[in-house]
């Protein structure tokens, strides 16, 4: 049995140990078949024009089992690809030849070196040579074109377009509540037919419900007891509106009784055989209602025609209403419909009210008191971080920024020992630097070449705010990377001074980033309110957006 064992754990540790070399072989083989691999680049020139293209390409050549990666998107920096070729492939037995060709070029002029291109065989890097290339200028022949002046900035009116398009939405959105207000609340609705047999007069009323009793199917159902109750309540509901007799609410004998006095006061001209008639009707429907008495069907016929007849002979004996009392009845009808139109725009005042103080109540809850004071009447920094931006490149060496205003060209005067150290300087700014926001970005190249004394233009912009009354300035300082990479300072802190016109004491806020190398400086410089988060969103926009050349 031992035997049998160790003869099975020898097999297995075989088996284990065959894939392991089997394993390792063939990864030994994969990266053999990398470390024969030969990897080249080429330029198909080293100068270039401005926006002129140069070809690069890279040539691999191994094995054909091997998985080859190229380079994909933007990994020529400084240097632009504008189009990668398809790779073009070439076997040769158990060999391949892989070419693939970029287009390169680059717009502005200046040296630049194509850093080395990262090519992967089975996980396996390999790089490429750099190359240093130049693009120059297109040269312009002056005596056939001249040169003029740079043209002066032009002031163009402010796109309202998203003003406008906001207030569109607006005026839609109070068109669709007042429609449905005007639906739901202030038209005139049609009447339905309750509505519409109300409104008759008590006699045509009275007929027509008696019409729509005799159509019933009370009498065939042997319903007697609805029949009857019906039939009373509509003789009664005629002799309270019409003969003004307090009908409802009387007993059959109290009823019979004020009729009787009608007639014997003159105001009401009846037969005494109607009234016996009438009285008869009552009594048998208290029966009926009461003592669950059935009478025949022809009987409960023949009653709602005396009905009809008593509703007839009682409008006959009423007399005619006084041209006075006609209007009083119209002056009625019509304050009734009036007090019906207030009814409807108080409930449709109500409503929009209602909407508008609990839409009001859920934006107060969600946004906050201060967004929405601010959204609705307005708040400088705010509509500049909402407006619409502009990208764009100012002075030489260039600084490409975004920021909410297009930055405006500034004559400043300087001392003279500076503008004797000076080569050119541009400056660009927009808004005041005691407002509620301000930028202002500067290039400044010089006659030395030598390196940008950081210090000494940070100890420059903090003696301009100290000038401008600025007081107990805090400053801070931390390295600084442009969106391209490019090494810079920032310097940024806090100070107060004090407001002309309320007196009151201020909070501001600076941040100032510097860029520069041999000859040349680059400054971006904002100022903002404290506690304004509106501008710190602008600030934290503009710095991710700052971008430098590195060489003047």
């Amino acid at each position: 049995m031992r035997v049998q064992n160790l003869k099975f754990n020898v097999q297995c540790f075989a088996r284990v140990a065959c894939k392991a070399i089997t394993f390792c072989f063939l990864i030994s083989s994969l990266s053999n078949y990398a470390q024969d691999s030969r990897v080249s680049a080429e330029i198909d020139t080293t100068t270039i024009k401005i926006g002129e293209q140069m070809q690069y390409k890279i040539t691999v050549e191994t094995d054909s089992l091997n998985l080859v990666y190229f380079p994909e998107d933007q990994t020529f920096s400084p240097v632009e690809m504008v189009e990668a070729l398809k790779i073009d492939t070439t076997k040769n037995k158990d060999r391949v030849t892989l070419q693939r060709i970029y287009a390169l070029t680059q717009f502005d002029s200046g040296a630049y070196t194509i850093p080395p291109q990262r090519i992967a065989i089975n996980e396996e890097p390999f790089f490429t040579d750099s190359f240093r290339i130049r693009v120059g200028d297109v040269a312009v022949d002056t005596t056939k074109q001249k040169l003029y002046d740079i043209k002066p900035l032009i002031e163009v009116e402010k796109n309202n377009a998203k003003l406008w398009i906001i207030a569109f939405f607006i005026l839609l959105g109070v068109f669709i509540l007042g429609a449905l207000v005007y639906w739901f609340f202030l038209r005139k609705k049609p009447l339905t037919e309750e509505e519409k047999v109300a409104l008759l007069p008590p006699f045509d009323r009275a007929l027509l419900q008696l019409k729509e009793l005799e159509n019933s199917r009370y009498l065939i159902q042997d319903e007697y007891k609805k029949y009857y109750s019906e039939l009373t309540d509509i003789v009664r509901s005629y002799l309270e509106e019409d003969a003004h007799v307090s009908a409802l609410e009387s007993t059959t004998d109290q009823l019979i009784e004020k009729l009787e006095l009608l007639k014997d006061a003159g105001e009401l001209a009846i037969e005494d055989e109607t009234l016996t008639q009438f009285k008869k009707v009552l009594q048998t429907a208290d029966l009926v209602k009461f003592a669950k008495s059935k009478p025949p069907t022809s009987v409960a016929e023949q009653d709602r025609i005396l009905v009809e007849n008593i509703v007839v002979k009682t409008k006959e004996a009423l007399p005619e209403p006084t041209e006075e009392e006609l209007l009083q009845n119209e002056a009625y009808l019509e304050e009734l419909e009036k007090k019906k139109q207030r009814k409807r725009i108080y409930i449709a005042a109500a409503v929009f009210g209602g909407l508008v103080l609990l839409g009001g109540g859920a934006s107060l809850a969600y946004y906050g008191f201060k967004t929405v004071k601010d959204t609705v009447f307005g708040y400088p920094t705010k509509d500049l971080l909402e407006g619409e931006w502009v990208n764009s490149s100012y002075g030489y060496p260039p600084i490409d920024i975004e920021t909410p205003e297009v930055l405006i060209r500034q004559d400043q005067e300087l001392p003279d020992e500076v503008r004797e150290a000076l080569k050119s300087i541009q400056i660009f700014s927009s808004g005041s630097t005691l407002g509620v926001f301000s930028v202002t970005a500067s290039s400044a190249t010089f006659k030395e070449q030598k390196e940008a004394n950081f210090e000494g233009a940070i100890g420059n912009a903090l003696a301009t705010f100290e000038a401008q009354g600025i007081r107990n300035i805090i400053p801070k300082q931390e390295e600084f990377v442009s969106k391209s990479g490019v090494q810079g300072i920032k310097t940024y802190g806090s100070g107060q001074y004090q407001d002309p016109l309320s007196k009151d004491k201020k909070k501001i806020k600076y941040a100032i980033v510097l860029f520069g190398g041999k000859g040349f400086m680059q400054q971006v410089l904002m100022t903002w309110e404290d506690g304004d988060d509106y501008a710190e969103k602008i600030v934290e926009r503009i710095l991710a957006s700052v971008d430098v050349k590195t060489q003047a």
